[in-house]
């Protein structure tokens, strides 16, 4: 592939189309927004197939923009403080940039996370105290296009991400009934909290060594081939599969670590297991983590780990969400985990999910994407999963450290089931 060039051709602020009303300018924070890693979750949206991306079509993207933005208000304020959004229609940051020097079918063909990064706006991986929705919207010379939205977790999940986006999308094109009024009742349900005795967060989100991401695909055949060979649960889920197999080939690259407890964490939307459920539109980080523990002593061929992760994601019901709402116990057992994870005591391979989420759904009007992409978040011991085109197989985007990652990609049993392509 030849060498990438991306010009900024243009840069706006977008406001939303409507100023919000003052009863709603301070927006409360949730305790789980607070919780979470000021970091921004990007999507990329592919299309190849010629687009004509004149000056209408691209001022239509952002007018819907705007009108969208009346509706998801808090994405064009700012943080105020740790508990609450100034809500004041500052706006979304917008940028539109050229592509030269390749053609879209070669990003598509050998996708890598270096390119990958050159198509968003800014720097995905910094700490926000700004801009809670950033857009780059990437034309390439051979008439394709690839739309990169960065949103602040601090305000949202990939659930809120895909309900905005195709909401975007819905207004792009004039499907109206598409068009979702988002929920924002997120801090009645988990009031914001003082954090103070919480102070400072751990360090563990980041990392100062060198991280590698590489994506593995898993086609559809591989994955029934690993469901298959599970005999300690009934009927695994793809999922859960795929994330006991990977922790399996994990374990066995960082091999008997003497006292240490190593721990799968798995990242749960929480919407349908409230009770009563929460709808898929309820807007901000409606998620938790749940764990599977391998104790000291236990060899990871010895357990039936598709049984972990099992009763790990199965113990988030409506009972135990109750349980939390009371209390600080979730944010004091992660913090604990975080800080023993900094020290050795812990190796955590975390996991998320964003399978089934409607991403290939997005149609601005040129039609639905030809592929869509993420890369995780920037901590090590990462896995993030997505849907292929097809909605058979499953991309992982994998975090390791840098010697880790060599080692990895190169385990023979992993190697059976997934081509690398990163």
């Amino acid at each position: 592939m030849s060498e990438m060039k991306v010009e900024i051709i243009s840069r706006e602020t977008i406001k939303p189309s409507s100023p919000t009303p003052h009863h709603l300018t301070n927006f409360l924070l949730s305790s789980p927004d607070q919780f979470s890693p000021p970091v921004y979750i990007p999507i990329f949206l592919f299309y190849s197939a010629p687009v004509d991306c004149n000056i209408e079509r691209r001022d239509r993207l952002k007018k819907s923009l705007s009108f969208t933005l009346t509706r998801f208000y808090p994405l064009a304020g700012k943080i105020k403080d740790c508990m609450s959004v100034d809500c004041n229609d500052d706006g979304a940051e917008y940028f539109e940039a050229q592509v030269s020097g390749t053609e879209l079918s070669d990003v598509l063909g050998q996708p890598k996370v270096d390119v990958l990064k050159q198509l968003l706006p800014g720097e995905p991986n910094s700490t926000l105290t700004e801009v809670l929705l950033a857009i780059q919207v990437n034309i390439f010379d051979c008439g394709g296009l690839a739309i990169a939205v960065c949103i602040s977790h601090k305000i949202a999940d990939a659930t809120s991400l895909a309900t905005f986006v195709g909401s975007w999308s819905a207004m792009a094109r004039g499907a109206t009934d598409e068009i979702v009024s988002p929920s924002f009742e997120l801090a009645s349900l988990f009031p914001p909290r003082d954090l103070s005795g919480f102070m400072p967060l751990p360090t563990a989100w980041n990392t100062k060594d060198k991280i590698v991401t590489k994506r593995f695909v898993f086609e559809a055949s591989k994955i029934a081939a690993l469901r298959a060979t599970c005999t300690c649960v009934k009927c695994p889920t793809r999922v859960e599969a795929l994330s006991a197999f990977i922790w399996r080939r994990f374990l066995a690259l960082v091999g008997d670590q003497g006292e240490v407890v190593h721990v799968l964490a798995h990242i749960v939307n929480i919407r349908g297991r409230m009770d009563p459920p929460l709808p898929e539109h309820s807007f901000g980080n409606v998620w938790l983590a749940t764990v599977g523990i391998l104790l000291p002593g236990r060899k990871s061929e010895d357990m039936e780990l598709e049984g972990v992760v099992r009763d790990a994601i199965r113990r988030i019901d409506g009972e135990y969400v109750r349980k939390l709402q009371e209390g600080d116990e979730y944010m004091k057992n992660v913090i604990r985990m975080c800080e023993e994870s900094t020290k050795g005591e812990v190796v955590n391979l975390a996991f998320s999910s964003w399978c089934k989420f409607p991403f290939y759904q997005v149609d601005f009007g040129w039609g639905k994407p030809t592929w869509v992409s993420s890369i995780t978040l920037p901590f090590k011991n990462a896995v993030l999963f997505m849907d292929t085109k097809s909605g058979d197989g499953i991309e992982a985007w994998v975090n390791l450290l840098e010697k880790d990652m060599a080692e990895f990609e190169r385990d023979q049993e992993l190697l059976q089931f997934a081509t690398p392509e990163c």
